[in-house]
């Protein structure tokens, strides 16, 4: 039986390890215009500082828990922490903007080994008594992530440079690093590894992500979007068909025979789709257009995060009482309702009157949802396999994000540069000036006008904010769709169980602190973790 001080340190340990994880799925997004600025890149750029990042983290995550099966948790612990320590100074002094992805997309693999084994250690080192309380003080504890992140982000930011918000991940990891070295030595299991699903997963999703994100620039026809597209959806199919016959799948498909367990996981997608929409494009546009700095651009979303955390748990006590239908219904409504409260956001981003009812509101709506929706996951598949359930549900959860922000912004570029095409199609603009416009065409939310001809800077910058408001509110509307869509498919589709499931306090994917009996689950690596509020994650 391990005694006091070694528990304290695997806990402490495993804290800090899925802490810098979600540390970076919530820091980034602040620090995107300053990006922007120091690498000279647009909107695609941004798109896959994120996106590279959530692309290897979602798709190899069910991965990362059979690696620490065959080979030890606090190994492939510690290989993953060095991993992402490494990733974290490589994105420090990132020289380009190609760099900085490259070294993200690296990050978000070792992210991916690093954090199924932090919660086996925890069940490895706490005995069956303890495990709940450990847990839900490692969901509570990461899940400060969430806050940090904008609000560190934005003030190291705004104080010194981006480049800080990756070089500060290496305190942490050394640290975790020396408690890991005071554990005691690995138990292995035996096990197999689903490369081939791996591998089709992870390229199967890059293919549809990268012609989503590259289109504005290239065009549908083009072969440099074409292509991927194609291959992407065939390596998708591929994954299918592959995890149906595979004797030891990493996503086994015979669990969504159960009702409730499609139909959830088809409600986390498109609500999570809409969160993805308003965390990453809210900052992106208080900052470019708004005027916010990093720092307030952080505190703009902290009240979903609050709201999460103070209601998640009660929803999921009363959604216990009296079954999931309702909240997994209404919820994803009222978190709708909020996204088209955001759409009313102008050029001036005032926060009291357009911002704060908006985010409160979607807040309100995802407290109501996530603890009923990982119940009625866990609770429609065996419960010996529930952790893989709720593995499934996170990966899910993350995938939304990554695939909203890629077809949003390829929404956002389309009608950014058709309406300030027709916007300027009868100004009269001098030749210089047309040339700068031709280039904004393919840098959406963005209100600049170095290099316009001054007696064009008036019209040229009413153009560009126009714009920018419109494709954002476009944005806004589509993200509500989807979140309202997501309560529809479950009024029609979740039943009440006959018998009452141990109710989650936290969901899996939940941006929140709030703690959650993880206990309940039988497969630790696969169970799911915190995504950050203020990422697409």
């Amino acid at each position: 039986m391990p005694n006091t001080p070694l528990k304290r340190c695997a806990l402490l340990a495993s804290i800090l390890g899925s802490g810098i994880v979600f540390l970076d799925s919530t820091i980034v997004n602040v620090a995107l215009p300053a990006i922007r600025s120091s690498l000279k890149g647009g909107l695609a750029e941004q798109q896959w500082v994120v996106e590279a990042y959530l692309l290897t983290l979602s798709s190899l995550l069910l991965i990362g828990g059979s690696l620490g099966d065959l080979f030890g948790r606090r190994r492939i612990f510690s290989i993953g922490l060095i991993g992402f320590g490494i990733c974290s100074a490589l994105c420090a002094i990132a020289p380009s903007g190609g760099f900085l992805i490259a070294a993200r997309g690296v990050q978000g693999i070792a992210g991916a080994m690093l954090v199924p084994s932090t919660l086996a250690l925890l069940m490895d080192t706490f005995p069956e008594d303890e495990r709940a309380g450990a847990i839900g003080s490692w969901t509570a504890w990461t899940g400060i992530a969430t806050v940090v992140g904008p609000l560190g982000g934005g003030a190291l930011v705004q104080a010194a440079s981006w480049r800080w918000i990756f070089a500060i991940n290496l305190v942490p990891v050394v640290v975790t690093l020396v408690l890991l070295t005071r554990l005691p030595q690995d138990k292995r299991t035996p096990g197999h590894v689903d490369i081939v699903g791996a591998v089709l997963c992870a390229t199967g999703l890059g293919g549809p992500v990268f012609a989503l994100i590259e289109q504005p620039t290239y065009g549908w026809t083009d072969a440099r979007v074409l292509i991927p597209l194609i291959v992407g959806v065939a390596l998708l199919v591929s994954f299918l068909l592959w995890e149906r016959r595979s004797p030891h799948p990493m996503m086994p498909l015979h669990l969504f025979r159960s009702r409730n367990f499609s139909v959830g996981n088809l409600t986390t997608l498109t609500l999570y789709a809409g969160l993805g929409v308003a965390t990453f494009f809210l900052v992106l546009f208080i900052q470019q257009v708004g005027g916010y700095t990093p720092i307030k651009a952080g505190l703009s979303l902290l009240p979903i995060t609050i709201v999460i955390f103070l209601l998640s748990k009660r929803f999921g006590m009363l959604a216990d009482r009296v079954g999931p239908h309702l909240f997994m219904g209404a919820g994803p409504i009222v978190a709708g309702l909020g996204l088209l409260l955001l759409a009313r956001t102008g050029a001036d981003a005032a926060y009291l009157s357009t911002i704060f009812p908006g985010v409160v509101v979607f807040g309100l709506g995802m407290a109501a949802t996530v603890a009923p929706l990982t119940s009625t996951v866990l609770g429609s598949v065996e419960q010996g396999h529930s952790g893989l359930a709720s593995g499934v549900n996170n990966a899910v959860a993350r995938i939304a994000g990554l695939l909203a922000i890629a077809a949003l912004g390829a929404v956002v570029s389309s009608s950014f540069s058709s309406r300030l095409g027709g916007d300027l199609a009868h100004r009269p603009l001098t030749p210089q000036t047309a040339q700068v416009v031709r280039a904004d065409h393919t840098r959406p939310l963005v209100t600049t006008t170095t290099g316009v001809s001054p007696a064009n800077q008036a019209t040229v910058k009413h153009a560009l904010v126009d714009a920018s408001v419109h494709s954002f509110r476009i944005a806004m509307g589509i993200g509500a769709i989807l979140a309202i869509l997501g309560g529809i498919v479950a009024l029609a589709g979740i039943e009440n169980p006959r018998r009452r499931v141990p109710s989650a306090e936290c969901p899996g994917g939940a941006l929140t602190g709030a703690s959650r009996d993880t206990a309940r689950t039988s497969v630790p690596e696969a169970a799911p973790v915190p995504e950050a509020v203020a990422t697409p994650g």
